[in-house]
């Protein structure tokens, strides 16, 4: 049957409403600063055979491939018929959905005249999930079991009772276990509102015309998403890239190599050439790659639709197993997302040539979270400081790159505010401020990176974990590279240590961290950027006067006589 076109809109707006409204109710109950302020995580409805229907908005892009694969697994282990209403299923598990156990998902059935008709489902960032990994940036993990619990399509919920035994041993086996069954509960409580809302819309119109409204849905996606790659010439593109190293060997620089194949309406992102699999944790699952590229894709073809699983037909991808986005179990994966900047950068590096008025110079290329953690001496309670920290953005064919944004990973994900901080944890916060001179040279000169300095108040440490110091942020078609990631150690004695990555760096009292990241690539010329625009940056210094004569021969006293 095919639904009236009015209808069809009236089940777009209402599917992605719903998305939405579980997001709001997931960040109003979660306990954790990483789901409430940061907002990492996302929601959504999956069909009988995991497909996506709907995301919320403002949900982490690296989230846009998987919900699915987590679904899929249980609907294969349980089966559909092995539901009931009132069931809640937990999963993580390393080797299905290619990521940090820390993300945790959490779905729920919703039936209809007594058959599953939808999951209503999201993922979200627990603060701990036991193992020997604390906080973000560590490389001390070589398999997936060092790195916490996993859960594979177990039922915390069936048919409304509790699962007593599986509660006690998150309960026991994690650092923070108030807050981790606390996000579990938001997660519950964000799954059963999807499933409430769901079940009154098929009530309202029937099961088989909203089945039909989301074909149709799907199909216009498609059609747009088509429509777009059809515009780019046929070919093969080619770029690569490096990373540092995998924080364990770090003499080894990792390769990123993408080819993009353009044919007709279809695209092919092909990583055959990628780095193979590492033994630390920066590997992850099929889902890394998928991530990428869907990323990419959705970057280029529709960026402000709505997500569904018709945005994402015209696109293929070959990942041979064993690479460093589809490693083999046990691999580790606790930094599953740290190459995946670096992928969508490169991905959209070989596609520059056939989209010159489109694509931007490199960002900054990392994911820019850092971890500190201890126990307070008030106390002896435990605690754990993760943050996001933003960077430059490249210089665009139109205009400057964006300023301290979080990676094109990491969509509408923000930091924690200054002052949350300081309220919860042991730290002043200094300065936190734009990086002068951090953004590439160019016609359209890339965005600033941050500087933000926290002075620890009692004994801790820190994980650092920056990425692409040694293959910074490029320029395109003229323009210059940007500033690279780094750290600075400050000791009470006032000598400094600059860090790259490290895990567990110890601190005292009186001790500083500056994290100074990336900015982004410059676009076009720097000879031919406007005079006023380099002006400008010097007035609210953002460019030193000795940067402007560098990169741009420009010489304020020039400008001033003339006037």
């Amino acid at each position: 049957m095919r639904a009236h076109p009015i209808t069809i809109e009236v089940v777009r707006n209402a599917v992605n409403a719903y998305a939405n409204e579980m997001a709001t109710a997931l960040c109003k109950s979660a306990y954790n600063m990483m789901i409430y302020e940061v907002r990492d995580f996302c929601c959504g409805l999956i069909d009988t055979e995991s497909r996506m229907i709907s995301q919320n908005k403002g949900g982490l892009p690296i989230f846009l491939a998987d919900l699915g694969i987590a679904v899929k697994d249980g609907i294969e282990r349980i089966g559909l018929n092995g539901f009931k209403p009132g069931d809640v299923v937990i999963m993580n598990h390393g080797h299905i959905c290619g990521q940090h156990l820390n993300n945790i998902v959490i779905y729920a059935p919703c039936f209809h005249e007594g058959k599953v008709v939808v999951f209503a489902a999201n993922r979200a960032h627990w603060v701990d999930v036991g193992g020997m990994r604390v906080g973000f940036g560590s490389t001390a993990t070589t398999e997936i079991f060092h790195e916490g619990l996993q859960f594979r399509s177990l039922k915390i919920y069936e048919a409304g009772k509790r699962n007593e035994t599986l509660w006690q041993i998150i309960e026991d086996n994690v650092r923070f276990p108030e807050s981790c069954l606390g996000d579990l509960r938001a997660q519950v409580a964000s799954c059963q509102l999807g499933v409430r809302r769901y079940g009154e819309l098929v009530r309202r119109y029937g099961i088989e015309t909203v089945q039909s409204c989301i074909h149709s849905i799907w199909d216009n996606a498609e059609r747009e998403a088509r429509a777009f790659v059809e515009k780019i010439p046929d070919g093969v593109y080619e770029a690569e890239s490096f990373l540092d190293n995998d924080g364990r060997n770090l003499d080894v620089k990792l390769r990123i190599k993408v080819k993009v194949i353009v044919d007709g309406s279809k695209m092919t992102i092909d990583f055959s050439e990628m780095h193979e699999q590492v033994p630390g944790p920066l590997n992850s699952g099929y889902s890394g790659g998928m991530a990428a590229a869907r990323i990419a894709f959705k970057c280029l073809t529709q960026p402000d639709a709505p997500v569904n699983e018709g945005c994402f037909r015209p696109l293929d991808m070959i990942l041979p197993e064993g690479k460093l986005l589809n490693a083999r179990p046990p691999a580790a994966l606790g930094q599953w997302s740290v190459p995946l900047p670096t992928v969508i950068d490169t991905i959209l590096k070989a596609l520059a040539p056939a989209l010159a008025d489109r694509i931007p110079a490199g960002h900054k290329g990392e994911i820019g979270g850092y971890s500190f953690s201890g126990f307070r001496q008030e106390d002896g309670k435990r605690f754990l400081l993760m943050n996001i920290v933003g960077g430059g953005w490249g210089g665009r064919p139109h205009e400057d790159g964006e300023d301290a944004s979080v990676s094109i990973c990491q969509g509408d994900v923000r930091n924690a505010p200054v002052e949350l901080q300081e309220i919860q944890y042991p730290f002043v916060i200094e300065r936190h401020a734009l990086r002068p001179d951090s953004g590439g040279a160019g016609r359209y000169r890339g965005g600033f990176g941050v500087e933000i300095t926290y002075r620890a108040l009692q004994k801790t440490s820190v994980n650092i974990n920056f990425e692409r110091t040694l293959d910074p942020p490029w320029g395109l078609h003229g323009g210059r590279p940007a500033a690279i990631n780094k750290a600075i150690v400050q000791r009470r004695d006032g000598t400094e240590q600059v860090v790259f990555k490290g895990t567990g760096i110890q601190l005292d009292a009186g001790d500083r961290v500056t994290f100074l990241t990336a900015g982004g690539g410059g676009w076009g010329e720097p000879r031919i950027r406007d005079g006023t625009a380099i002006a400008d940056d010097i007035v609210h210094g953002y460019v030193t006067v000795e940067a402007a004569r560098r990169d741009y021969g420009y010489e304020p006293a020039r400008d001033n006589a003339a006037e």
